[in-house]
């Protein structure tokens, strides 16, 4: 078989640590490019004897030596733990051409940001362009005040934001448009499990997103910690639950049989996180989470109008972990999704 992206990129992310200067940062380029940006195989470039440099992060002296690999393959090493387990933008695609219709029938992405906190679009850009998708809703899902590095809001912005929402819908029902946009927040969650934003507030919002920010590199079993936030009544869905960033960090470990367990017993949904450097729940993870029977929500955790286009990631994850399409929150219809997300917070 042909070396794959991800192989490609392990051996130019292992070379890159080889070398020094200029060289170092470009075969590093070059590796992220290989595992997140390369939409197609570069073995099947190279078999049409097409140009490498037509791929991103390669110019000629990086072209020669992947084709060199080509002619004759070096062994490739394991990815080390902190690279291991994403899927490349050219699986990504070709998992979704396998399977046409998941992305038409979705209703909606459940996780993205705006200038309310740390996203880089105010709220009508992102809205704006999340239509484009064809979604039927999208949640809005800035971070909480307990986050202030990411601008988190405090209970008055979260009401600032939630009346020019409601004013945003009020304008698509007079205007007989159907879309929605859905009140929600990622809130903080303490190591205890427990949230940072007043009970009142959050029982305004159609949705809420819970998630760790802190103490994401301990390396002892956090279950009692995942199991405490599952009980948290004012969650409706735990966000990257791990806590991993390709390259950077590992995330947190636990007995995930009884993590999955006891969000079925609490009715809560896990994330799959679209954004590349996350993909968080991985694929491996997803296939013990269908086995249990857990609730899947998707975001592509988006903080600009470019990244909406992360969902088509946590797509192929669903897609190849085996989960159930009436599972995923994503693919319920709003008063579906609306009612559940009720039912499951019993504040």
């Amino acid at each position: 078989m042909p070396l794959s992206n991800g192989q490609i990129a392990e051996l130019l992310a292992t070379a890159a640590e080889e070398q020094e200067g200029h060289r170092r940062r470009a075969l590093g380029r070059a590796a992220r490019a290989a595992a997140f940006y390369w939409p197609e195989e570069a073995a099947a470039l190279h078999s049409q004897g097409r140009s490498l440099t037509e791929l991103t992060s390669v110019g000629p002296w990086l072209a020669r030596q992947i084709a060199a690999w080509f002619d004759d393959p070096p062994e490739v090493p394991d990815p080390p733990p902190l690279r291991r387990g994403f899927l490349t933008l050219a699986e990504v695609r070709t998992t979704l051409s396998q399977n046409p219709d998941w992305a038409p029938s979705l209703r909606a992405d459940l996780q993205m940001h705006t200038t309310y906190s740390d996203g880089k679009a105010p709220l009508p850009e992102m809205v704006s362009e999340a239509r484009t998708y064809g979604y039927e809703h999208v949640a809005i899902t800035d971070h909480s005040k307990g986050l202030p590095i990411a601008r988190g809001m405090d209970e008055a912005r979260l009401a600032a934001q939630g009346f020019e929402i409601g004013r945003m819908n009020e304008d698509l029902e007079s205007s007989g448009d159907g879309f929605r946009i859905l009140r929600a927040i990622e809130m903080n969650i303490s190591p205890e499990g427990e949230g940072d934003m007043d009970l009142e507030a959050l029982r305004a919002l159609d949705l809420v997103l819970g998630a760790f920010h802190s103490k994401l590199r301990v390396t002892e079993d956090q279950t009692d910690r995942y199991v405490a936030a599952l009980r948290n009544p004012t969650l409706n869905v735990l966000a990257h639950p791990r806590g991993r960033r390709f390259g950077v960090r590992l995330g947190l470990q636990a007995d995930w049989q009884r993590v999955f367990e006891a969000a079925v017993v609490e009715d809560k949904a896990l994330e799959i996180d679209g954004f590349p450097d996350r993909q968080d729940l991985d694929v491996e993870l997803l296939q013990l989470a269908r086995e249990v029977g857990v609730r899947i929500s998707i975001g592509t955790d988006a903080h600009s109008t470019a990244e909406l286009r992360f969902m088509e990631y946590g797509l192929a994850a669903a897609i190849r972990a085996g989960i159930p399409r009436e599972r995923i929150l994503n693919y319920l219809p709003r008063d579906q999704l609306l009612a559940w997300a009720r039912e499951s917070r019993s504040a």
